[in-house]
């Protein structure tokens, strides 16, 4: 039986405009139930990276796919994969509800999903007032909504915190979350650090359009400047074992692995039959990581 396919893929992605390389071989995977961080400096080429896996423009080589096709190819777009871009695009005349039930034409899509969706997203009191009229952290939610118009299974979202007040992003927060736990796979761009440090499972970081690190958030944050700490009975036969296999172990009941992943750890604990309390991340904040592995003086894009 075939391996299915990941949520989204991108593989050996470059584009090239003239003389600038925006993106450099870069490659990395979002799987279904997951919130995926997509981290880098201003011109890294997360923006260009987004376009071409949404199609809108070609890369010069590698492939971007979505369930394993790509975007152009897809049977039925709206109902795969669904994507809020530089806030949404909206005729500022129109109510938030008749922009949606635009779309939801378009695509074939009952006009009852836009009262839906403008329930779903905190504006059902808002929807039949002019787009143009809304705050910055409205038109947000609005380009949200459209993006779940066809109740799609894969969703890549640019800066969707931008705009919002910190009550407005603890409900983004709470609604990817949603949206994970339904099985979708979230691929999101933020230069909200603190944010992406409560919300994403997995982060892919790039600079200058390469790929600089990409892991479980839990590992990334473990493996800069903290490590990972394991408490319970077994830790004194544990803590041989991984010194004998060249790890940084400080500590003797409670330990401090500095160069081990949480599930290279496991692995050892599984082998030799231990047992364990505890094996959680100790950490930098993403701020301090995103600096070290990006080397910038500003925040992301």
């Amino acid at each position: 039986m075939a391996a299915m396919a990941h949520a989204i893929e991108v593989s050996g992605l470059s584009k090239r405009f003239g003389e600038v390389l925006a993106v450099d071989g870069l490659s990395f995977t979002v799987d279904e139930g997951r919130i995926t961080g997509f981290l880098g400096p201003n011109g890294a080429g997360k923006t260009t990276t987004l376009r071409m896996l949404l199609g809108l423009i070609s890369p010069t080589s590698g492939t971007a796919t979505i369930e394993g096709s790509a975007y152009a190819t897809l049977h039925d777009p709206t109902r795969i994969v669904g994507a809020l871009l530089d806030g949404g695009l909206f005729h500022p005349g129109r109510s938030g509800r008749n922009h949606l039930r635009t779309m939801a034409r378009a695509a074939g899509i009952a006009d009852r999903r836009a009262d839906e969706l403008l329930e779903l997203v905190a504006l059902a009191d808002a929807g039949d007032r002019r787009a143009g009229g809304y705050s910055l952290g409205m038109r947000q939610r609005l380009g949200l909504a459209a993006a779940l118009l066809g109740d799609p299974r894969v969703l890549v979202l640019d800066e969707p915190a931008n705009g919002l007040d910190p009550q407005g992003i603890r409900w983004l927060r709470d609604f990817l979350r949603s949206l994970a736990r339904e099985g979708r796979a979230i691929l999101v761009s933020s230069h909200v650090l603190a944010e992406v440090s409560q919300t994403a499972d997995d982060v892919v970081v790039i600079a200058k359009g390469r790929s600089v690190a990409q892991a479980p958030l839990a590992e990334i944050m473990a493996s800069s400047g903290g490590g990972m700490k394991v408490v319970g009975p077994d830790t004194g036969r544990l803590r041989e074992l991984l010194l004998a296999d060249g790890a940084q172990v400080s500590g003797d009941v409670d330990l401090l692995v500095r160069n081990r992943t949480g599930e290279q750890i496991g692995r050892v604990v599984a082998q030799h039959q231990l047992v364990i309390a505890e094996l959680s991340p100790i950490g930098s904040s993403l701020e301090d990581i995103f600096f070290e592995l990006t080397e910038a003086s500003g925040g992301p894009s």
